[in-house]
């Protein structure tokens, strides 16, 4: 995903963030960094938007119950071949 203007951070590193931006797990100028991309990055916004929803819910929904260690990255592992398929 790329909104065609140039910018300091690729679209596809921003959004390969965004959970662990969302977690807070990044750091601070990695961080500083995804800030300014999304203020200048209408789709990347928008794709941070529904991921923010969508862990909210999650979130909302899920909370009390365990999960499994290794839930995580089966999770992210299928965001990333889905977003690979839709670019192609």
């Amino acid at each position: 995903m790329s909104c065609g203007e140039p910018h300091d951070k690729d679209c596809r590193e921003v959004l390969d963030k965004v959970y662990a931006y969302l977690d807070g797990e990044l750091a601070e100028g990695e961080t500083f960094d995804i800030t300014v991309h999304l203020d200048e990055c209408s789709p990347c916004l928008q794709e941070y938007d529904l991921d923010k929803a969508v862990k909210a819910l999650v979130a909302k929904h899920c909370g009390c119950d365990p999960v499994p260690d290794d839930l995580r990255s089966k999770v992210l592992d299928r965001i990333a071949r889905v977003r690979a398929e839709l670019a192609d």
